[in-house]
């Protein structure tokens, strides 16, 4: 009996003194504190991470506490990327419900190859304004892909200001390792815009940007499918705005964008390239041997010299 009660003091004792371990890591830090800073939640961060960088910049007391608060709520879950308002004068419990609610910015991932509609359709998934406003102020190309952490109150001009300004640097980026390049911004962009939708793989992107310069500047038309579905627009169909499998009355249909029906570039990019398509553009040699290319059933460029070679790649690799 007598070890009974020692091992029910023992066991009492040590649970009173989690107990008060878990009260006082649960405590603010300092409560007479009232300044504020901001902290950022990378995109992908685990809670372990999040947990130690909290305790290294003096905003909790206790790691273990916090887990242990994080476990109970379900949160390691549901921590949310972006910046957060915290203060050493909130308690544990308040940190863990700001960090999965509370966030300032928010982190939004623009995809190589949308056009500036599908760039409106994705933000106004996280932000309250008008798409059909954004996509008469945006310019179609000058929105780069990019992921971005942009504050939840920001203006449609500050949105596109941000992507404007990135796609300016990179263009400034990709020409100073091209100075001899005396191609024009907007003929570099359209034909990176044109690259970006037709080539799949980065190392298909100079030869298919070589090829396309080589006949715009022999005056063939160019027939690239990409310029006649951006032509074509919103396929309700598809619930998409790039139609999936043309067909030839589609070829036909004459707008400024159908290279099958005109000769040259198109009038404007036809979606918002990357920096691998930007750069292709730069170094696209019209001195090409080919002419033509098509892509197989994996998405790689086949290239051919000739007509005939070009139905034979058709053959071939598509059908």
């Amino acid at each position: 009996m007598k070890k009974f009660k020692i091992l029910f003091f023992a066991v009492a004792l040590i649970i009173l003194s989690m107990y008060f371990l878990y009260v006082e890591g649960s405590l603010p830090v300092d409560k007479n504190n009232t300044g504020s800073t901001i902290f950022v939640i990378q995109k992908g961060e685990g809670l372990n991470s999040i947990i130690k960088r909290l305790a290294s910049e003096n905003l909790i007391r206790n790691k273990l506490v916090f887990y242990t608060i994080a476990l109970q709520k379900g949160i390691e879950r549901q921590v949310q990327a972006g910046d957060f308002k915290l203060s050493k004068n909130m308690p544990a419990q308040t940190i863990a419900e700001v960090i999965t609610h509370g966030k300032l910015d928010e982190w939004v991932t623009i995809i190589e190859g949308w056009r500036k509609e599908e760039v409106a359709q994705k933000l106004s998934q996280q932000f309250t304004f008008s798409e059909i406003d954004f996509i008469e102020l945006a310019k179609e190309g000058q929105l780069f892909p990019d992921t971005y952490l942009i504050p939840k109150a920001a203006s449609i001009d500050t949105i596109i200001k941000l992507m404007e300004t990135n796609f300016q640097n990179k263009m400034a980026e990709a020409r100073k390792e091209y100075p001899y390049e005396k191609r024009s911004d907007r003929d570099i962009l359209i034909l990176a815009s044109l690259v970006e939708r037709e080539a799949k793989f980065a190392d298909d992107r100079r030869t298919v940007a070589s090829i396309i310069l080589k006949r715009a500047q022999s005056d063939w038309p160019l027939q690239l499918d990409a310029t006649v579905q951006y032509g074509l627009g919103f396929q309700r169909k598809d619930n998409a705005w790039w139609k999936r499998d043309l067909t030839e009355e589609d070829l036909r249909v004459d707008n400024t964008y159908n290279t099958y029906t005109r000769k040259g570039f198109p009038p404007a990019p036809i979606c918002n390239p990357g920096l691998d398509s930007i750069k292709a553009a730069f170094a696209a040699d019209p001195n090409t041997p080919y002419w033509y290319y098509v892509n197989d059933k994996k998405g790689r460029i086949q290239v051919a010299t000739t007509l005939e070679g070009h139905n034979e790649n058709i053959k071939k690799f598509v059908q």
